[in-house]
């Protein structure tokens, strides 16, 4: 969503990289590319001004005027004022001390609710609690329906007294939802309200007599990133309305310019709570603003790829795979590597995962035009080979391949470039594994192989034998200290009584070729 804010100020540090100083123009031209790339990101123009007046105050400052390296500072100063814009730290929901925690969600139609209400409740069952939505949109056909099918997919149960598509109170629904939750003992109460195209009085009024009768503890605005400026008019709206605790982001995986969603935080005073990124129910988690920060510019977000990594790789499949690679465990097989490739599916998209890798942003062209499938391809590919096979790919001549071709449904050559690339990958991985680093890159630090023009170690010198404290013993010892020196001078290759070797006697008891008697006169 932020790919045109990411590549403008990417563009715009490149020009400061370099100088050993920044000068008033520098300052100046910087901050008018950040304002150019935030106004064209769609960011609120009284947020743009905030902004570039709080980076160029900073980048005037004695922390870039002193700093080794300009340029990272002044990336540092704009990473901590877009955290600052987004809300500064991440906010956590907050429980009810005594009875059912009541979430109320609010927002207008399209923006997702109703969708994300479900996520909410898998979230929270993930968290350890035991949550239930309630169907209060009744006006919007279908809409109690699809919470049903929702709450199915997730596993949550749905309270659903009125058909909806028009019929019933939605003010009733929410107040009877609070009792069902004690009788069934629920710790969450996730409310799905009614919403409107725009934003008028009848919407506003429904909304607040819910939140009367229901008094929640937190009431989240849901609002889809992609609708742009009109994102803080209506959220505005609400908030004189209705109000609310914090603000949940939706559609983050669009292609829209999605600065909308940069404001919302700085002109309401609310936080962001929630970002929802995927069609997936596992697509949502807590918002935090570093993060997506780091993620603007590009930096990755290393911690949301660990956190979903945790959650859904195998440990005890993973520690097997590691165990392999380190040569404690067997060989990495065919099969090893195919599970590897199904957890990390299991994280998501490729492009997604890549792209939270940092420096991802130069190929984003290339991630964009990924094709996910080849996963599937690959999969078929081993999944067609024997268990032999798999086991010791080393088997695989010309006639298998060619088998193993036609059982997937690929040329021969996508089965000699899979096993081609399986030996790559693993000779890389088990060389990574065991501290070597990656092979075929000598000389470099932390990557392997052989440093050149480094000095063998020298053996530690000692302190010398030690002697004996009583004189007759360290006289006998000194003694036989002078019989080994002697017998050594006797006999340069040390031997033990100083006799004299037969040197070609010696040499005819080995085992050598004919003529190499010669080379020992």
């Amino acid at each position: 969503m932020f790919a045109t804010l990411s590549d403008r100020l990417a563009d715009t540090f490149k020009n400061l990289r370099g100088k050993g100083r920044l000068s008033e123009a520098d300052i100046d031209a910087t901050a008018r590319e950040i304002r150019i790339a935030l106004l064209e990101a769609d960011v609120a123009l009284p947020v743009v001004k905030q902004f570039v007046g709080a980076v160029k105050e900073r980048a005037r400052g004695e922390e870039v005027s002193g700093a080794l390296n300009p340029a990272q500072q002044i990336i540092k100063i704009v990473n901590e004022e877009l955290v600052t814009i987004l809300g500064g730290e991440t906010r956590r929901l907050r429980y009810a001390k005594t009875g059912p925690t009541v979430i109320m969600l609010a927002g207008l139609q399209g923006a997702g609710k109703t969708t994300l209400a479900a996520k909410l409740a898998h979230w929270l069952k993930e968290q350890g609690k035991t949550p239930i939505l309630v169907a209060c949109d009744l006006q919007r056909p279908n809409a109690v329906k699809q919470l049903q099918v929702n709450g199915e997919r997730v596993g949550v149960p749905v309270f659903a007294p009125e058909p909806g598509n028009g019929v019933g109170d939605p003010v009733s629904v929410a107040r009877a939802s609070i009792e069902e939750a004690k009788r069934k003992l629920h710790d969450v109460v996730i409310v799905d309200t009614a919403g409107r195209l725009g934003v008028d009085a009848e919407l506003m009024q429904q909304a607040s007599d819910i939140r009367d009768a229901v008094q929640p503890d937190e009431v989240l605005f849901v609002v889809d990133a992609m609708i742009g400026q009109d994102a803080v008019v209506t959220a505005q709206a609400f908030l004189d309305g209705v109000g609310y605790d914090g603000v949940v982001l939706t559609k983050l995986d669009g292609d829209a310019r999605g600065g909308a969603a940069l404001s919302i935080a700085s002109l309401t005073g609310k936080p962001v709570m929630f970002a929802s990124n995927g069609e997936k129910m596992t697509d949502f988690d807590l918002f935090h603003p570093d993060r997506m920060a780091s993620r603007i510019l590009d930096m990755g977000d290393m911690m949301t790829l660990i956190e979903q990594a945790e959650k859904t790789f195998d440990q005890e499949q993973s520690m097997k795979a590691a165990a392999k690679l380190s040569g404690q465990g067997g060989e990495f097989t065919l099969d090893d590597f195919l599970q590897q490739m199904q957890q990390l599916r299991k994280l998501g998209s490729m492009s997604k995962i890549m792209g939270m890798l940092p420096g991802m942003g130069q190929f984003r062209e290339q991630l964009e035009n990924f094709d996910e499938r080849e996963i599937d391809r690959i999969q078929a590919i081993i999944q067609s080979m024997t268990p032999a096979e798999r086991n010791n790919p080393k088997l695989i001549d010309g006639s298998r391949r060619a088998r193993i071709a036609r059982g997937a449904g690929r040329q021969v050559s996508d089965v000699n470039q899979l096993v081609d690339r399986f030996f790559e990958a693993r000779k890389m991985m088990m060389s990574m594994a065991k501290g070597g680093g990656i092979p075929g890159m000598p000389g470099m630090p932390g990557m392997g192989g052989p440093k050149r023009g480094k000095a063998k170690p020298q053996p530690k010198k000692g302190k010398g034998a030690k002697r004996s404290g009583n004189p007759a013993k360290a006289a006998q010892e000194a003694a036989k200290a002078a019989e080994k020196e002697k017998a050594a001078a006797a006999n340069p290759f040390g031997s033990p009584a100083g006799e004299e070797l037969d040197y070609e006697k010696a040499a005819a008891a080995l085992d050598l070729p004919k003529d190499f008697s010669k080379f020992l006169k």
